[in-house]
This record gives structure tokens, sequence and C-alpha cells, in this order.
């Protein structure tokens, strides 16, 4: 709370362009997604020759070709490429970003995700920000856009303690996360701590495994854009299956990091849902009274809320605080549950099976 209030918000002023960038797509079966994806593109508020999309196929199996055709036919100025995926590795995403990579043109790298929407000043702003910061990477803000369901909502709150725990953890010059549907960082630098080497045989994670090799050789270069305008928005997961897989995924990244501020900071969070499971069951069998479990509730729910209350705020979503007393009840076992999944078992991504 005290690194979110501290992290200061940027506000651009107006510039003349100057720095150009090379936009990364994987994208594996995500023709239902892609139109909201290029729609969002096409109205990209700045000069068509300093940018370029290189989307990259992962061996998708849908009709994402047709739809990829018809928005170079109606957007005849955009530069935009479809490549192929040049798996090397247990982490296809990784390599996706890698071959795009080998192919950009551009100083400056951004990675966002196929079902993800881009606002339209996103590049004026990262221009902006570059041109009054020292900086070889970029963390920027990720929302959810949903529908009015308590699944939808749940999840926004689980999401927004993520991000809100990102913003804090740069407010301390400690950070520790940071999310691929928004990252910008320079190809220089990409290559001077040899990508993605290393963390390849771990699926997911070229986030947060490449900020902690760019935090080690370039300490104070690795900076948060606070700034309303710069928010990619992406979905939910549709149900409870794709969520705890996604999730699970999620944890056994955090699992390999070798940050200790973020595994420390983990373990409390494990801790503390933890225990109040177990004083749940405690309670249930008469062993301590509901007075006990209901005092150490009451200073978790408080603490969360406000963290929550802030970020919520920040993205203009309070509406899903109306979700927070309920989700509090149910998240210590979910979070619990999806921590010991991660220890014990694979999940599905894209239609493939990562074992554990």
């Amino acid at each position: 709370m005290r690194g979110f209030n501290r992290l200061p918000e940027f506000f651009p002023e107006k510039t003349t362009s100057q720095n150009n960038f090379t936009i990364i797509v994987p994208f594996r079966n995500e023709a239902k997604n892609l139109p909201t994806l290029l729609n969002s593109f096409s109205r990209l508020n700045y000069p068509l020759n300093k940018f370029e999309i290189l989307m990259v196929n992962d061996d998708s199996s849908d009709d994402f070709q047709a739809i990829m055709d018809q928005f170079i036919v109606e957007n005849s100025g955009v530069q935009i490429e479809v490549i192929q995926n040049k798996r090397k590795s247990s982490s296809p995403k990784k390599n996706a970003i890698e071959s795009a990579i080998l192919e950009s043109q551009f100083d400056w790298i951004i990675s966002t995700d196929a079902d993800c929407e881009v606002p339209t000043n996103w590049l004026n702003n990262l221009d902006a920000f570059l041109q009054k910061n020292n900086v070889k990477m970029i963390v920027a803000p990720v929302a959810y856009t949903f529908k009015n369901k308590f699944l939808d909502h749940f999840q926004n709150l689980d999401f927004l303690s993520l991000q809100g725990t990102t913003m804090g953890s740069f407010g301390i010059n400690k950070p520790f996360m940071c999310n691929g549907a928004n990252l910008c960082y320079a190809k220089q630098a990409f290559k001077t701590v040899n990508g993605f080497e290393g963390n390849d045989h771990i699926a997911s994670g070229d986030d947060i495994f490449l900020m902690e090799k760019l935090l080690k050789v370039f300490p104070n270069e690795v900076m948060y854009l606070k700034n309303f305008g710069s928010i990619v928005k992406t979905i939910p997961q549709p149900d409870l299956r794709s969520l705890f897989h996604q999730r699970v995924r999620w944890a056994a990244k955090m699992g390999s990091t070798k940050n200790m501020f973020g595994k420390t900071t983990g373990l409390i969070v494990f801790t503390g849902n933890l225990y109040l499971i177990i004083l749940f069951m405690l309670a249930l069998v008469e062993k301590i009274s509901w007075q006990h479990i209901g005092l150490f509730y009451l200073v978790k729910l408080n603490i969360d809320f406000v963290l929550l209350f802030k970020t919520a705020s920040f993205f203009k979503q309070q509406g899903s605080m109306r979700s927070y007393l309920i989700s509090s009840f149910i998240y210590p076992f979910f979070s619990v549950y999806v921590v010991i999944l991660s220890f014990f078992k694979g999940y599905q991504w894209k239609g493939r099976v990562f074992k554990k």
C-alpha cells in the first residue's frame, strides 16, 4: 500500500514521436479474439511508419488467416506480417517472441497477447515515457474487461490484487512481477541478457524471468508506467476449469523465480490463507472459538480491502468491490488449492498439456 501510494502517476505531455516499436503477438487458435485485437491496432494514434506488428503463428488450426487477410486489405498502411514460430524448446511462447525479435526492424519491442485490446494512445504514452526516462524495460498496467457475473468479479479482484502488488513493489523499489500482455523493452537489452536463455525449459514466464534478468544487469532502468491511458485490456477465463489451469500456470512460474522478496511475499500470502483455513477447521471441531477466526479474518479483510480499493479506483473498477465480501470467504480455499496443485500437477495451455 505504501509502494502503491509512492509510485508516481505519469501524465504524458504532447511531444513529437521519436521511438520506433515492434509489437509482437504470439497466437495459437485465437480466431475468436483476433478481430478485437486487430481493430484496436487499427485505432492506434501513432505514425504508421514508426511501428510494425509481427503476429507469430504457433501452429494454429483455425481460420485465422482469413481474419488476417481481411485486416491487411482494410488497413493497407499498417505494417503487419504473420510469421511462423520456430520451436526449439519446451516454451512455445518464448520461442515465438524470439522468432519475432530476430525479424524485427525496430529498437523497442512490445509484447501483448492475442486476447487483448490495446488503447488508442498506447504507443504515444510509451514513447513519451521513454523520452522522459532512461529505461530498458517498461512494465505497464493490464485490466480485465468482463460481464457482470460473479466468476468474472472474483477473477477481477484476484487480478487487481496482482496488479496492485506489482505497482506497490515498484513503488518500494522491489519489483518482482509484471505482465507480458503489456511489456516494452529495448531489443539491445534483450540481447545483452541473452533473452530467455536459462529459463526456456519453463513453459510460461516470458515476462517475469526476463524482468529478473534485466533488473540484475540494469537495476535502475526497469520502470512502471502508471497511466490509465496505457491500460491493455484482456478477458477473464470463461469457467472454473480454465481458471484453475491459468492460475496453476502462474503459480508454477512464480515458484521458479529467483527473486527472494517475491518468494517471501508469496509465502506470506499462502501462509495467511492457509492459516485462515486451519482456523476454520479447528473452529468446526470446537478446538478454538469462532471469535479467534473472526478476529484474524477481520484483520486480513480490512488490510486486503485497502489495497484492492486503491487498485480498483485506479482502474475505475470499483464495481467489483461489491463482490469482495463473499470473494474473501472463497479466496483462501481457492488460492491454497492452486498453490498445492502447482507443486504436483501440470496444466493445459492453448490446447497443450505441460507437465510439472
